[in-house]
């Protein structure tokens, strides 16, 4: 038959101080004890209870846990022991952060730290950190995990209430280097050659509110925390991969319609324009058929502009009704060859898509300008040019609309994020 282990008997003693009752929950664990009347430090290890430190009464700082309170948290049954208040100084403004710690007889000590509505549930660890480097910058490697160094500070007690494992003082310093890899931070004490690590896990108010069953709602979390994980990291990736595959549909469907929505030649004749021609340069074209439903119109002029320039005034009328649609093309093209290499400048061709246009019996009537420059073929302003007429061609421009509207989502969560990071490191020894 198993015999249950015996339960641990709570002890008591009596402040030397203000003659109050101390009651011990950390049984022989317990190296220190805090007068909850007078906040006197004293310890209870001796036959005879010893002051440590008298306290000032003013400098009283109420925990948002009460000392006593219980909770299953990690599925465990603790009891909040102890309570203290740790300050750093920074540039001379004073940061102070509160630490709970909790009591299991079986199971132990963790804490709980709170800044500014942050908590970390907090456990000693049993192996040793090894130094590294991750990015020009102070590292270090635990289980497998490599922890940035976030910021190095002297950390003082400045607060202390209830019962601790070490004989704890207000006004004790130690040197805190915190490493991160969030949600958990390493977190290194050091007191002369001696150094204890910790490991804290990033963890909800709410959370610790649920386990203990305490009433109303935990202080709101103000601002960005050193091991505060990004609600963005993993939203970002998946973001991503949904882009690249809407972005691998976008380049098939833009193939497909390219290669398919050429449209079908309805007309094409090759023209020339020579300016030292007398007469008149305006003219019209053959009449041609636009069949089909009420859709657009592309009219293409590709010329053999050489180091020379070119307008084209041009309209589509239909034959029947007499509607034109008006529309103009400048070319230019030069080319040549300087210090930097060969250059070329403008286009030889150009197009126009008319939008809309209904079946019928149609001319282009085309008005050829030049000006300035010499045609390296003729000596003189001269110009061959093919004007092709389609039908039905698919308009393109939406497809590359469609492109940065489809990496908005994620480059906006990428910005977001990059800002988060901001926030969080602006904190830390390496603020820009």
């Amino acid at each position: 038959m198993t015999t249950a282990p015996a339960k641990p008997r709570m002890r008591s003693l009596q402040c030397p101080n203000c003659g109050g009752n101390v009651d011990l929950h950390g049984f022989a664990h317990t190296k220190s004890a805090v007068c909850v009347q007078c906040c006197t430090i004293l310890d209870p290890t001796g036959e005879s209870v010893q002051i440590l430190q008298k306290f000032d009464e003013r400098m009283r700082v109420r925990p948002l846990i009460p000392l006593g309170t219980r909770g299953k948290f990690r599925g465990i049954l603790y009891e909040l022991i102890g309570f203290q208040v740790r300050t750093i100084t920074v540039e001379g403004t004073n940061y102070s952060w509160h630490e709970y710690l909790l009591f299991n007889p079986y199971h132990g000590f963790r804490y709980l730290s709170q800044y500014d509505g942050h908590w970390n549930d907090i456990l000693t660890v049993r192996g040793l950190p090894l130094f590294v480097s991750s990015g020009g910058r102070r590292a270090v490697t635990y289980e497998g995990r490599t922890y940035k160094h976030f910021q190095t500070a002297n950390a003082r007690t400045t607060f202390v209430m209830g019962e601790f494992p070490w004989q704890v003082r207000v006004g004790e310093q130690v040197e805190a280097s915190d490493f991160i890899d969030p949600p958990a931070m390493l977190s290194a004490e050091k007191t002369g050659k001696e150094i204890t690590w910790s490991k804290g896990e990033y963890i909800t108010g709410a959370e610790i509110w649920k386990a203990f069953e305490i009433k109303g709602s935990p202080p709101p979390a103000r601002g960005v925390y050193a091991n505060q994980p990004s609600p963005y990291r993993e939203r970002i990736a998946s973001m991503w991969g949904r882009a690249l595959m809407l972005m691998v549909v976008w380049a098939a469907l833009l193939a497909w319609f390219t290669f398919t929505g050429g449209g079908s030649q309805i007309y094409q004749q090759t023209f020339r324009y020579d300016q030292s021609s007398s007469g008149e340069h305006s003219f019209v074209t053959d009449i041609f058929e636009l069949p089909g439903r009420t859709s657009n119109v592309e009219v293409r002029v590709d010329t053999s502009l050489d180091n020379d320039w070119a307008y084209l005034n041009m309209a589509l009328i239909n034959e029947q009704t007499g509607q034109g649609f008006d529309f103009g093309r400048e070319l230019s093209y030069y080319s040549g060859r300087d210090s930097d290499g060969a250059w070329t400048e403008g286009s030889r061709g150009d197009s126009v898509i008319i939008p809309r246009v209904e079946s019928g019996r149609y001319y282009l009537r085309i008005e050829p300008e030049m000006e300035g420059g010499t045609n390296a073929m003729a000596g003189t302003h001269v110009m061959n040019y093919k004007v092709t007429v389609r039908r039905g061609v698919n308009s393109l421009w939406l497809f590359w609309l469609a492109l940065p509207l489809l990496l908005v989502p994620p480059l906006l969560s990428s910005m977001r994020a990059g800002t988060f990071e901001g926030q969080r490191w602006a904190e830390s020894d390496y603020a820009s």
